[in-house]
């Protein structure tokens, strides 16, 4: 019971900032190069599931199809009080709202560069309109990861450090 508490004071805390969800994974496993905040084209049973927090960027990707950019692979949860003819499809592809410049110079990044773009949180912003932040990113190796993580530990041990002095 303690877990499912626990849970669901995180999600109300994220709500409540107006984040949706985060990739927590991708600073891990990339390296960002820039952040860009997108739009999305939802229907309406999309926008009230997510609006009660449930959805999932864990396994999410964007890419060109078609000549634009869209998301991939995003769980969005059906909203449980719609009629089953107006449900959405929990991992349809999702097309991403960009200016058209913009669109051009990510995708060509994409295709010249090697670069990728990962999401990295979707949230309301302050007009209640959903947005998805995208990173323009390239892949970490093994060793960047390594000294990311080695980084990190000694600013943890650092702070403790400092506490304990002063």
């Amino acid at each position: 019971m303690a877990g499912k508490n626990k849970n669901a004071k995180k999600k109300a805390a994220l709500l409540e900032s107006g984040t949706v969800a985060r990739n927590r994974r991708a600073r891990h496993d990339y390296a960002i190069e820039e952040e860009i905040e997108a739009g999305i084209v939802l229907t309406g049973t999309e926008v009230k599931s997510l609006r009660s927090g449930t959805c999932s960027l864990s396994d999410a990707y964007a890419g060109p199809k078609d000549g634009e950019i869209w998301l991939f692979n995003v769980y969005i949860g059906e909203y449980p009080h719609a009629h089953k003819k107006q449900q959405h499809e929990p991992k349809r592809p999702r097309k991403l709202l960009l200016h058209k410049r913009e669109q051009n110079r990510l995708l060509g990044a994409v295709k010249r560069d090697g670069m990728t773009l990962v999401p990295l949180a979707l949230y309301f912003n302050k007009r209640g309109i959903l947005k998805l932040s995208i990173g323009l990113a390239k892949g970490k190796t093994s060793v960047d990861k390594r000294q990311t993580i080695k980084e990190r530990d000694w600013k943890r041990s650092q702070g403790r450090i400092m506490r304990d002095l002063g």
